[in-house]
């Protein structure tokens, strides 16, 4: 037996060093690093075994043992192990190119970062692009150890190695003539002390927690003493036609934590250039923290069926972040960190397809499924229009399985329904924003719509606000507000110039009388109510600037234009007592009044509501 001492090539020192110090952000890594190690020489035994008899094994497992009064941790399989070669090339040197560049970068990333560490859940890496290869993930042990010896033979040859090193820059090597097939990794832990209390991986409970959590789905036995860890049941793996709805339940409550039943099961595979698989689920019910800002998204990633990271919001668009489930990819590096995944081709890729595969699935819901449609958009309506906000998303798709209130009855109703039930000759799809349906529904500006029965959708969730700025058709119509703007319905009755020349004064008086008003004109939106208030066609509704103002952001001062109903005997009467004393002050009195009931008829907020509540008494005591 010869044993051999060697030094690490530069960049694995530097690598040894960085793996210790900055790249994991959480200790508990480096068991999942060396069970994928194991899972992976499984893997390739298996496969040689297909073509070779003599490298075929009936039961390949991974064992892990540990020995608290020793303080070892050790880490076994029986797969394809290595040679002396295999052992110096993947572990005292980095082998794959481009890799000492990464190093490079990753110095330099630390050097920025500072001391300010990771504020994530501690599942990923802060690393750059580092090659999941055995070398890299095996050199993570070292955050815990003060001593790391590996014992293997490659399967199907006469002798085996031992390597050992205590992480200074050395590694001894040795032949060993009765080593197993296979591959065992000792870990010496360091001393455990009150501050560790946490990571004690000398203890059965801590190594069950680590095991469920990161590699419960390996599909070869983790094996400790008599039990057996995980559950090796990768539900998204299998044909759905082998899998209970029973089951999908249960895992659904695994990743979710929901004690309710999902709405819908997805499930999609990938294969090509770039392989992966993908079973996601949507929740019954809306999550308590949909809306807030720290609010955690559903989809756990998964690399050859290793657990790298939850809360991946690089996997689904924001306005999908209620979807849960996995995505299991088989080419991505396990050493992967959020700044890749944002960077990341195949993530993006992932991306659209899933986005694509759930947006098609709730249309598929709306054709086949109605209660279960209603459901979804009752839960997570709001959520999804915020993806019209955004310009790089398919607005079509969205809008094709939107529902809104409107006028024509209590269901909500599709877009494309609302088409269909269009009258002859109309071109535009109308709507009004507000804070609540009853709100919408008895405002003045609905008056003549009502009157000649032309649908409204009434948007009422506090994104409509905002979606509707950016889109501004659905299939060729355009959306039209019916509180901005000049809205010309198709059976307008036009206003005479005679009309128009009787009120002219009027009309150019109150524009001089009340200073919160743009301009004042006649309509004919309006049927029963005297006055109401419109914006320009592309200024901002009063909801609007109340919104940005909440947000903190300045606004300037949005002036309204004062429409009249030149049918109202209050209009009219208002005329003719400007015509007989254009300066009484109880007339200055009454266009305030008039003013004030068409903001308030709106859900506005009066400027001066004392004031207004004074002279709204003071007229009423003249009456009684």
């Amino acid at each position: 037996m010869s044993t051999e001492t060697l030094e690490f090539q530069a960049e694995a020192r530097q690598l040894l060093q960085l793996m210790v110090h900055s790249i994991y952000s959480n200790k508990d890594i480096f068991l999942r690093e060396l069970i994928s190690n194991a899972s992976d020489a499984l893997d390739k035994r298996r496969l040689a075994g297909l073509t070779d008899d003599a490298l075929r094994a009936d039961d390949l497992h991974i064992e892990i043992e540990a020995d608290s009064e020793a303080r070892t941790l050790t880490v076994r399989d029986n797969g394809i192990g290595m040679s002396r070669e295999d052992v110096v090339g993947l572990i005292g040197t980095i082998a794959r190119s481009g890799t000492a560049e990464t190093l490079r970068r990753l110095k330099a990333n630390k050097a920025n970062k500072g001391e300010k560490g990771d504020k994530g859940n501690g599942e990923h890496t802060e690393s750059a692009e580092l090659i999941g290869q055995f070398g890299v993930g095996f050199y993570s042990v070292f955050m815990v150890a003060d001593k790391v010896s590996l014992l293997t033979r490659a399967a199907g040859a006469q002798g085996g190695v031992r390597w050992q090193s205590d992480g200074d820059g050395t590694y001894t090597i040795e032949t060993v003539e009765d080593a197993p097939e296979g591959t065992a990794v000792t870990v010496h832990l360091r001393p455990a002390d009150e501050e560790d209390a946490l990571y004690d991986y000398a203890d059965d409970r801590k190594i069950r927690e680590i095991v469920k959590r990161y590699s419960d789905f390996i599909s070869f036995p983790i094996r400790m003493g008599d039990d057996t860890l995980n559950s090796m049941k990768a539900l998204w793996a299998r044909p759905r036609s082998e899998v209970k709805d029973e089951e999908y339940q249960e895992f659904y409550r695994h990743v979710s934590h929901d004690w309710a039943d999902p709405l819908e099961v997805i499930q999609m595979r990938a294969e090509g250039t770039f392989e992966y698989e993908a079973l996601l689920f949507i929740p019954s019910r809306a999550p308590h923290d949909l809306f807030q800002r720290d609010a955690r998204h559903g989809v756990q990633l998964y690399v050859k069926r290793v657990f790298i990271m939850d809360d991946t919001r690089e996997l689904l668009p924001d306005h999908l972040r209620f979807v849960k489930g996995v995505v299991d990819a088989a080419d991505l590096s396990l050493n992967i960190s959020r700044e890749i995944l944002q960077q990341d081709r195949h993530i993006q890729l992932i991306r659209r397809r899933l986005a694509k595969k759930v947006l098609s699935t709730v249309k598929d819901l709306m054709k086949n499924d109605a209660d279960k449609y209603r459901t979804f958009w009752r839960e997570f309506g709001p959520a999804v229009k915020e993806g019209l906000l955004d310009g790089s998303e398919d607005h079509k798709a969205l809008l094709d399985i939107a529902s809104f209130s409107s006028t024509a009855g209590e269901e909500p109703t599709t877009l494309a329904d609302y088409i269909a039930r269009m009258k002859d000759g109309q071109d535009k799809i109308y709507f009004m924003t507000g804070e609540s349906r009853a709100q919408v529904e008895n405002s003045p500006h609905l008056e003549a719509f009502r009157a000649k029965e032309y649908e409204v959708l009434l948007l009422t969730d506090p994104v409509d606000e905002i979606w509707v700025e950016g889109v501004r058709e659905y299939d060729g119509k355009e959306f039209q507000s019916v509180t901005r703007g000049a809205v010309d319905l198709p059976a307008d009755e036009e206003l005479s110039e005679e009309e128009s020349g009787t009120y002219a004064p009027l009309l150019g008086w109150l524009k001089e009388a009340l200073d919160d008003v743009k301009d004042v004109r006649l309509t004919t939106r309006l049927t029963s109510s005297p006055a109401c208030l419109v914006s320009d066609a592309e200024g901002l509704t009063p909801t609007l600037e109340k919104m940005y103002k909440a947000m903190g952001q300045e606004v300037p001062p949005v002036k309204r234009i004062l429409e009249l109903n030149p049918e109202h005997p209050l209009v009219t009467g208002l005329r003719a007592a400007h015509e007989q004393r254009a300066d009484a002050p109880e007339l200055t009195e009454t266009a305030e009044l008039l003013y004030g009931t068409a903001l308030l008829a709106e859900g506005g907020d009066l400027a001066d509501p004392a004031r207004f509540a004074k002279l709204l008494a003071d007229r009423l005591a003249r009456t009684v």
